[in-house]
This record gives structure tokens, sequence and C-alpha cells, in this order.
């Protein structure tokens, strides 16, 4: 069995830690400006407009789950404190609710094409002459940006309750069938286990944030 290399985690860690945390912080608060916009105000008053990661950080979710998984080499991935977000305050409540779901899985996706883009252009600029002490670091933390990214933006989109995709299937569906689908959320978290337990995400999910991943890069 291979010994634990602190060295390698040190270097892993300085590359993932700025990328994973900003991205998860940014993907929560975008839930509470599209809702701001949209007529409530509940993040704001709870005072989760902010990219201040202290006042989002989860500790399970966004310390102690992305270092477990950076450890033992898997991707890395986390979660923040949700943003609060009263529906029955939206202008649309059915519509709007779409709207603040997508925010945040497509702020992620966005994030994940600008980071890559700016991966690219850097390593394509770098030469002999390039300060890679430099330049090396910032194209690993942006790599490892669009890996972040694509992981949460897609990840979210799945149609199941408490995930993003689950409101945007709420707000979309017939309001008889969104009742139904709605009461099924305090099961979520357990379907959504289940799921992880048989390898579904391996087999349908990974492939899709694989495919997107390796376009960006």
């Amino acid at each position: 069995m291979a010994s634990f290399d602190l060295s390698r985690f040190v270097l892993e860690l300085s590359i993932w830690a700025l990328p994973t945390l900003f991205s998860i912080v940014l993907h929560e608060v975008m839930h509470g400006v599209v809702a701001q916009r949209l007529g409530d105000d509940t993040a704001q008053r709870a005072g989760r407009l902010t990219l201040n990661p202290l006042s989002h950080i989860d500790p399970f979710g966004t310390v102690v789950l992305p270092i477990l998984l950076m450890a033992v080499h898997l991707p890395v991935f986390g979660y923040a404190k949700p943003v609060p977000v009263d529906f029955r305050r939206l202008r649309n409540p059915r519509r709007d609710m779409v709207a603040v779901a997508v925010a945040g899985p497509l702020t992620n996706l966005v994030l994940a094409t600008l980071s890559g883009i700016g991966a690219r252009y850097l390593a394509a600029q770098l030469g002999p002459d390039s300060p890679r002490a430099v330049v090396v670091p910032l194209i690993l933390m942006l790599r490892a940006s669009v890996i972040v990214n694509v992981a949460l933006g897609i990840f979210n989109l799945f149609p199941l309750l408490p995930l993003d995709g689950g409101r945007v299937l709420v707000g979309l569906l017939p309001l008889s069938l969104a009742r139904k689908f709605a009461r099924l959320e305090p099961y979520g978290l357990l379907l959504l286990f289940v799921l992880l337990y048989t390898d579904f995400f391996t087999r349908v999910i990974n492939p899709i944030i694989g495919a997107v991943t390796r376009i960006l890069l």
C-alpha cells in the first residue's frame, strides 16, 4: 500500500483550493442574486450576497469533503450552505423558480468555459522566457477550475430534489405533476445516495462530465 505523500498533497491543495472555493461560493451567490432581481431579497437580508467565503462555508461540504476527495485522488467536489430563497416572494413563483435554480449550474458552466479559454491561452503563450513559476501554477489552477465547475454544473442539473435540476423540473412540469414530484423532496438525499451506491452516476453522469471537460481543456 502506497504511503501518504504529504508534499504532493500540499501541492494539489494549493492548486485546487481556490478554484473549488470560488466556484462553490459563486454558485450559491448567483442563486441569491437572481432571486433578488425577481422579487425575493431573503438572501440579501441574510447577508449571503457576498463573495466572502466565511458567509457560505459548510464545514463538511466546503472543507472536509474536498480535502478527503483530494487525499484519495478522486474528483474534487463540494458544496456550500444553500442560499435562502423564499419562492413564494418571487413575482412569478413557478417560472422564476426555474431561473433561480438554473443560475447556479449555469454560472459554473460559464466559469468552466472561461477557465478553459484562459488555460489554453496561457499554455499557448508559454515559452522559454516565460515566468514559469507564475504561469504554470496559474494554468493548473485554471484547469482545476474547468474540472470542478463542469462537475458542479452538470451534477446539480440532475433532475432530483433538492438539487437545482429538481427545482427546474418542478417549475416546468404541469402543476399537478409538479406537486407530486415535490413530495419526493424529503427522500431526495436518500435517493441520491442510492444512485451513488449503484454506480448510476459513474455510468451516466460521469461520461457527460468527462466529455464536456475534454472539450474545454
